[in-house]
Order: C-alpha cells, then structure tokens, then sequence
C-alpha cells in the first residue's frame, strides 16, 4: 500500500499538470501560404508586400486571445500556372498549409482555384483579375477578394465611354487575364453605346510595345484600352509618351493599373490617367495608419497597393472564420462560414462575401494628379467618384456559377 502511494500521487499530480497546460496544446495551429509573383512583372503589386501585409493581419488579430497559432509561409509561383499548382499541391499535402492567398495572375489563380477543390483547403484570390472565377469555373473552396475584369470594366471602361471616348482599340496580354478583361470591358463599352475599332494581342510578359502601339495609333481609336497590367501597363505607358500618342489627341485608359505602376511613372507620365481601385493608401485616417506600418517593414519604403490592401483584409476575415469554428479541416465550411459573417476591416470597410464567392465592397474612380497638384512622392491620385459595390461589380445571376441557386 504505502510502496503504490506515491506512484498514485506521482500520476495524480502528473495528470493535473497535464490539465493545467492543456490550453496552450489545445491551440488551433493555422498555416497560411502567400503564393504571389516575388520577381517578375507583377512583383511590385504582390512579392514581399502581401507577406508584410498577411503578418500586419495575424498581428492585429491576435490569434492567441481567439485560441489560434498561425504561421505564414511564401513561395514565388513566377507567373506560371504549372509552377502555382505544384506549389499548392505540396504545400496542401506535404507543409499542411490551410489556405493560400494572392494569387496574382489569373491562369495561375485558376489553377490553384482547382487544386485547393480538390484537397478541399481554401484559396482566397486577391491579385488575380478574371471574373471566371466566380463565374464559370467558381468554386466553393474561393473566394475573390480585391477587384475583378467586371468592376474594372463598369469603372474605367464605363467613365472614359460617358466621358466622349466612343471607339476603341485594345492592346491586350495574351492571357486568360487580359482576354477576360478586353471581353468584359467590350460589353460595358458596346452597352453605352461605344465601338470597339480593333485589337492586338501582345505577349506576356514584353518590354517592346511599338509596334501595338502603332496599330493602335493608325486605328484612330479615341480610346486605347490597356489590357494588361503591371510591367507591362507601365511600359506600355511610358512608349505611349514617347509615340506622343495623347497629344495627338487619342487618350489611354489603364484597365488595371495599381499605385506603385503611377509611382514607377511618374505624375509627368501618367496625369490625367484614370483608373478604378478599391483601396488608396491616402482614403482616410485608417488606410493611412496601415500604410505607415506597412511602409516601415518595405524596402524603399513603399506603400501598399490595393492588393496588398486585401491580403491583408482577407487574412483578418479568414481568421474570424477559424476561430468561430476552431477548425481548419473543411474548407468548404471554412468558405461558408465567411460568407455567413460580415466583412468588416480598417482597409475596405464593411462588406459582404457572396454566394458565388465574389467580395463585395465599394470601388473608386480616380484620376493621377499632374505634377503641380501631388505634395509628394506617394501623392499620386485624387478621387472622382466612389461607385457602391452592387453597381460595381456583376450580378450575383449573371455570372453563371454553378453554387447560385435559382
């Protein structure tokens, strides 16, 4: 008997002690990927930037009072659908990641769309622009976060057409990114009772766009659509001016154009240039209490583009999401249960998450500044108008998505 006693007591205590730190093992570990473009043409609209931006969300939500320990993890998927799938598979099968964000470049955004269906894990796009994927190929484990080809077209495409520029000429990427975004901006222009003259396609990525250029010159367009993005807008823009094309009286319309392209331009370059965004680091007090933080943590000190804006924003509201359901294991009802909550972040306010997985929130037309009304480097946009998000972008019926009921 006493021989058994302290063994007891030994276990006893062993056990209590077991109790005791069983909250902190008790925590819901949660792995998210960043999978963005880290060293080509999009890197300055993703790369480290939507890591810095994925970790200022896990700061501010504090995962630890929620019962949630999260890590971050980054790869460069360079722009190439095979290389985005390989990754995503890996990480989802291997790393144990639970979801991925960014996804800039549309044919690499769908195919981690299909990979993260098939591991049912979650993929939240934000850098990607075609509308498919929350309308033929949408899926319920994504969602689509920051803008997409329909907003982009009803907000660029829309203003330049009432604004007298009736026929138009695209010079287009050619990949499912600025195909999507030439269709769905010929429908807004064709539908406000515009033309759309003529097309050319242009490789992806290229540096040399004199010939298109060219074309689109002699077209005698009022209007040539960039559809196209990043490196590319940027030099596209920049031969424009050399070609002397707005001042022979043709104007550009940049379909997809992010702050650090119009900083890379220049305000010389690029006045006058309108373009549809849904996130401006200078909007209000908040966006530009993040965007101080964010630019502390960049090299150079850059401040945040709207993609950025939404790794940010959809990391917090994927967090809200895990932490209701302290789980990670079903994607789809991770999906689901953010599309029960409300969206609501210092970035892009409050907000919706539809049922064909498409974001909702309001966007803003802008116009860059001319060099005599910016006060600094980042000073690069002044607002035209806020377009509500259900004019923006397309109705919930219209998309063809196979999860809108009725």
């Amino acid at each position: 008997m006493n021989g058994r006693f302290p063994v007891a007591a030994v276990a006893g205590a062993l056990l209590a002690g077991a109790a005791l730190i069983a909250p902190a093992s008790a925590q819901t570990a949660v792995k998210i990927g960043v999978l963005g473009d880290r060293s080509g043409a999009y890197s300055d609209i993703s790369g480290e930037g939507s890591v810095v931006a994925a970790r200022l969300a896990v700061e501010d939500f504090k995962p630890e009072s929620h019962g949630l320990k999260v890590e971050i993890v980054s790869a460069d998927h360079q722009n190439k659908p095979d290389v985005g799938a390989a990754i995503a598979r890996q990480w989802y099968d291997r790393d144990n990641v639970d979801m991925i964000t960014d996804g800039v470049t549309s044919s690499v955004a769908l195919a981690i769309s299909q990979v993260t269906k098939e591991k049912n894990k979650v993929f939240i796009d934000t850098g990607a622009g075609t509308a498919d994927l929350t309308g033929s190929q949408c899926s319920p484990n994504t969602i689509h976060w920051v803008y997409d080809t329909v907003a982009l077209a009803n907000g660029t495409g829309g203003a330049m057409v009432k604004r007298g520029g009736n026929t138009w000429f695209f010079l287009t990427a050619d990949y499912v990114f600025g195909q999507t975004l030439q269709r769905d901006t010929t429908k807004v222009i064709e539908k406000n009772g515009g033309k759309v003259v003529g097309s050319v396609k242009t490789p992806f990525p290229t540096a040399d766009f004199s010939s298109f250029l060219l074309q689109a010159q002699g077209s005698g367009a009022k209007v040539i659509g960039l559809a196209n993005a990043g490196a590319d807008t940027i030099n596209s823009i920049k031969q424009a001016g050399e070609f002397g094309i707005t001042e022979g009286g043709q104007s550009l319309a940049g379909l997809l154009v992010f702050s650090s392209d119009v900083h890379s331009l220049g305000t010389k370059v690029a006045q006058g240039l309108v373009l549809t965004e849904p996130f401006y680091w200078d909007l209000n007090d908040q966006t530009r209490a993040f965007s101080d933080r964010f630019s502390k943590q960049m090299k150079g000190g850059s401040k945040p583009t709207s993609n950025h804006a939404g790794v940010y924003s959809d990391v917090l509201h994927y967090l809200k999401a895990v932490a209701e359901l302290k789980s990670t294991a079903d994607g789809v009802a991770t999906v689901n249960k953010m599309k029960a909550m409300p969206t609501d972040d210092p970035l892009f306010g409050k907000g919706v998450v539809r049922a064909d997985g498409r974001k909702i929130h309001d966007m803003y037309l802008f116009e860059v500044k001319k060099p005599s009304e910016s006060k600094g480097e980042w000073d690069l946009y002044k607002k035209l108008e806020t377009i509500p998000g259900d004019q923006v972008f397309r109705p919930l019926g219209e998309g063809g998505c196979p999860l809108v009921k009725g």
